[in-house]
């Protein structure tokens, strides 16, 4: 008879582009894994990890996986591919990098990725390519940009309370983060201070999703009105005696001029801005006002608007006006970037870097391929490109502009990835890529405090490669597989980089899984000192001398309108206008399946998910007279799309949601949410504004 064999237990750390970065156990039998489960020794994943991540046997082991490479035969687009080896495949890579040059430059190729992995070396590696070849740089715009500068603009340094002590607040504000769908550690912690403490969960946010849901106080605003929310709460603070006066002498900049600023901030001003009640408003500010252990968590969701760098300024600004700083579990997070330090030097090839080389924006890839001069940074076109770990055909604005440049037939692109995304239908070449478990790789968690060892785990089907490997044969190729950096496996770059950061070895961290680096309460909580030289908060944004990671570099400069951002934490009236043409505020909002455009392939996601849909509320449909689970035209400027309806009180009047962001041809039409977003660069370090778009809605 058969019987059935015990299945081993690997460790790893989830690779996905999330602040949580969870530690993984990780079921393997037969070279197949099987179940995946946090780690619960430890203590900010604690054994909890999403629904997506715990199935991922469904994704690696993809019928629909890709498997060996593929070179397009027809027309681009048009679904007509060869197969080819490998070592030939890679020789039509560096021929067709070599013939760019040729022609305009090394600046004519430009390696395009992002954070479909977010390990230190499969990720990054890219970079030691192209500043070896002095290739077009990158300027990362896509994702963190307004938050980062807001926090920092404030903070000084982008780090901020342990996120473990949110167990221990009396009170936990999620302020612009669907935890629930795209961080579920946080409710984790959360959810513990209500079980243990009675703490009360506030949510703010902009429609009634999964984590508004679990709220005690739910706060449903207008998209992009978060600033008027927190100078209200801080004009409450100071009207009834509940700001920590001692505390902002000794930790912030100006808190007289604060106070001055915001006498005309009231609650009834920021209820017509933000469509909350002024009960609400006060109702809030009381709570803060006599809880000290209040913990802000703030996410990135309230920060993708054209005003998106002031609001979260704006909020980071509300505990040290109530001294929230001071307690246990009082304070505020964001991401603890800038506490790891570790040294990438080797893994990107910082020694061959060219500051005189342009920057290309990677939220401007529409108009930086169709040839916009101001986005080629006046410089030659885009002629070759390699893309890893991201699929721009369906996550970068502007996507008509996106796939009109992918689509010259004097652009090369090789894409290299898991599975046939929009932009791999799109290549001339596409090469199959390993996952997180089939190579070896460090991860370091923005959302937490960790360095996590991701160790090969199975074996890779024999005829994918992992970036690293693509990386070093097109330097072999290239003629710069003698710089530094390269002839290092994973393992050995791994080992380079704790040993320079000071960090241990790659033998302790594989001792240990990972490495709590966590400052002090006292640092963490910036008793020692805010981030400046002065160690004092700054109420006073000083907006035009940023020194915030992923600013922009000076060839570049300052980003959108500038000098229209508010001095002191206010509401900034930069957002996308409604008008009689477009009168409805649209947000993409993440979905729970899906991760970006991961998890978009596996049958478990999708049917839980079900279908690409708008919310609207039912007035508005109404009034549009357009009936639940028809289909519509939901358009602007940028384009237009079909999708199914839905109608649902969960969004307010005049706002409209879609979560998700399926593949264009999950589209009646074959275009994707993203045709609506526009790509223009946020103040004042870049970005894109995902949630801040204005469209009209018919019938469709």
């Amino acid at each position: 008879m058969n019987i059935a064999l015990p299945a081993a237990t690997g460790h790893s750390a989830c690779p996905h582009d999330c602040p949580s970065t969870c530690a993984l156990d990780v079921e393997v039998l037969d070279g197949r894994i099987g179940r995946v489960r946090g780690a619960p020794g430890n203590s900010y994943t604690a054994g909890v990890i999403c629904a997506k991540v715990a199935r991922y046997a469904e994704r690696i082991h993809h019928p629909g996986r890709l498997l060996t490479p593929r070179q397009r035969t027809g027309a681009k687009g048009g679904g007509n591919w060869r197969e080819i080896g490998w070592d030939d495949a890679l020789d039509l890579v560096a021929e067709a990098f070599v013939k760019a040059e040729v022609r305009h430059g090394s600046q004519a190729v430009w390696p395009y990725y992002y954070a479909g992995t977010m390990g230190l070396v499969q990720r990054d590696g890219i970079n030691r390519l192209r500043h070896a070849k002095r290739y077009s740089n990158q300027f990362d715009s896509i994702c963190t940009n307004m938050a980062w500068t807001g926090w920092h603009v404030g903070a000084g340094r982008l780090s901020g309370v342990d996120p473990r002590e949110m167990a221990e607040a009396d009170c936990v504000v999620i302020w612009g983060t669907n935890a629930v769908a795209t961080q579920v550690n946080v409710m984790t912690h959360a959810t513990r201070a209500r079980k243990e403490r009675g703490a009360a969960i506030v949510v703010v946010d902009i429609y009634d999703n999964a984590t508004m849901k679990q709220a005690d106080i739910a706060l449903k605003l207008l998209p992009g009105t978060d600033g008027a929310l927190a100078a209200a709460l801080m004009h409450c603070a100071f009207r009834d005696g509940t700001a920590d006066r001692a505390y902002m002498a000794g930790f912030t900049d100006d808190p007289a001029g604060l106070e001055a600023h915001l006498v005309t901030r009231t609650p009834e001003w920021a209820a017509g801005i933000t469509g909350l009640s002024v009960a609400e408003i006060e109702a809030f500010a009381a709570l803060l006002g006599r809880t000290p252990r209040t913990f802000f968590r703030l996410g990135y969701g309230f920060t993708r608007q054209r005003n998106g760098a002031a609001s979260m300024h704006a909020a980071l600004s509300v505990p040290a006006v109530y001294g929230h700083w001071r307690h246990r579990g009082g304070g505020a997070f964001h991401s603890n970037s800038d506490i790891f330090g570790l040294d990438k030097s080797l893994v990107m090839g910082t020694a061959d870097r060219d500051p005189a080389i342009r920057h290309l924006d990677q939220s401007r890839i529409g108009p930086v391929l169709t040839g916009d001069a101001g986005a080629l940074q006046n410089g030659p076109p885009v002629l070759a490109m390699l893309i890893q770990n991201t699929n721009p055909a369906n996550v970068a604005p502007e996507q008509r502009l996106v796939r009109e440049g992918l689509a010259r037939e004097d652009l090369f692109v090789a894409v290299h990835e898991h599975f046939m995304t929009d932009t791999a239908d799109l290549a001339d070449l596409v090469l199959p890529a390993t996952m997180f478990l089939e190579h070896d790789d460090i991860y370091r968690g923005g959302g937490q405090s960790h360095i996590l060892l991701g160790p090969k785990v199975v074996d890779a089907p024999p005829t994918v490669r992992t970036n690293h490997f693509v990386v070093e044969e097109l330097a072999r190729r290239l003629g710069v597989a003698d710089r530094p950096g390269f002839g290092m496996t994973e393992r050995d770059l791994i080992d380079d980089m704790l040993r320079r950061s000071r960090r241990g070895t790659l033998a302790d961290l594989e001792a240990g899984r990972w490495l709590d680096v966590q400052p002090s309460f006292e640092d963490a909580h910036f008793l020692n000192g805010f981030g400046w030289k002065d160690g004092r908060y700054r109420f006073r944004a000083d907006w035009l001398n940023l020194s915030a990671p992923n600013t922009p570099p000076p060839s570049m400069g300052l980003q959108g309108p500038a000098s229209a951002l508010p001095v002191f934490p206010d509401h900034a009236a930069l957002e996308e206008r409604t008008d009689v043409e477009h009168p409805f505020r649209l947000a993409t909002s993440p979905a729970r399946q899906f991760l970006n455009s991961s998890f978009a392939e596996t049958d478990g996601s999708r049917s839980r998910e079900k279908r690409p849909e708008l919310t609207m509320h039912g007035e508005d449909a109404a009034r549009l007279g357009l009936a639940d689970d028809a289909v519509v035209e939901i358009g602007n400027r940028r384009g237009s799309l079909r999708m199914a309806l839905r109608i649902s009180d969960t969004v307010r009047p005049g706002v409209v949601i879609h979560e998700g962001l399926w593949p264009n041809s999950a589209f009646p039409g074959g275009e994707g949410i993203n045709t609506l977003v526009g790509a223009d660069s946020v103040a004042p370090a870049g970005g894109a504004a995902f949630h801040d778009t204005t469209v009209w809605v018919r019938a469709g």
